[in-house]
């Protein structure tokens, strides 16, 4: 199996999200690519509401998620940030990839 057998349906899939998002925008493009950047943060404030959740953080509420909760929750994080990075670049795909080797190299994995 290479590499790339398990990521690129990933990004097949990112693509055409990204492209159903275009086809139902009716906002500029640059407008279109801001509000999906900041989707993130209401995503993320989602994995830190499951995390409170999960840990019985908030004694009104106690536990409200599971663990699982948290995993979906960043699930969501890693798709919308895919998302909105395909919105900047059809090269996605390989920005990503050469940021991790950035990153692999500076934490001294490669």
């Amino acid at each position: 199996m290479d590499q790339h057998s398990t990521i690129d349906p990933i990004w097949d899939t990112v693509d055409r999200i990204h492209t159903w998002l275009d086809d139902h925008s009716t906002r500029p493009r640059e407008e279109e690519i801001l509000l999906r950047v900041l989707k993130l943060s209401e995503e993320v404030g989602e994995v830190a509401g499951a995390v409170v959740g999960a840990t019985g953080q908030n004694p009104r509420k106690g536990h409200t998620h599971e663990w699982t909760d948290v995993e979906a929750e960043l699930c969501d994080v890693i798709l919308t940030a895919m998302v909105a990075l395909r919105s900047l670049t059809p090269a996605a795909a390989h920005v990503l990839e050469d940021r991790v080797g950035v990153v692999a190299e500076r934490a001294a994995l490669v």
